[in-house]
């Protein structure tokens, strides 16, 4: 697993080691104990969401504060999206800024959002499965 650092603080692209071959692919979508020692973060999942939109649909921008805050770790497994995350963390040295990251079925990268973010998408192919 490869992590790039976002211009927003604890905001992260994964980007998985994809292993090829005639059969067809495999890769980790996730691992704790890597994600930790590569971001020094620890979250709990404690959900797991898919949704399905068509082109033009924008989901968002959707935040949860104080006990419902969530971390969120997203990716798209059918066709494109632009995918927003937005630091609204009072007192933030990001604070009012975002990042947008393409994510597609063909790149597997992921977007992890923290607690605190606004978060939202928009499909930019005919459709998507988030």
């Amino acid at each position: 697993m490869k992590v790039i650092s976002t211009k927003l603080k604890d905001c992260y692209i994964l980007e998985p080691t994809v292993y090829e071959d005639s059969r067809g692919y495999f890769f980790e979508s996730y691992n704790q104990q890597k994600f930790k020692e590569l971001t020094g973060l620890d979250p709990v999942f404690l959900q797991d969401n898919q949704s399905r939109s068509s082109y033009g649909v924008v989901r968002g921008l959707h935040q949860q504060r104080g006990e419902y805050a969530q971390a969120k770790l997203v990716r798209v497994l059918e066709g494109t999206v632009l995918d927003v995350a937005v630091d609204v963390r009072e007192g933030s040295s990001t604070y009012g800024e975002y990042v947008a990251v393409e994510l597609t079925a063909e790149n597997n990268r992921q977007l992890f959002v923290p607690r605190g973010f606004l978060h939202g998408f928009a499909v930019l192919s005919e459709q998507a499965t988030f």
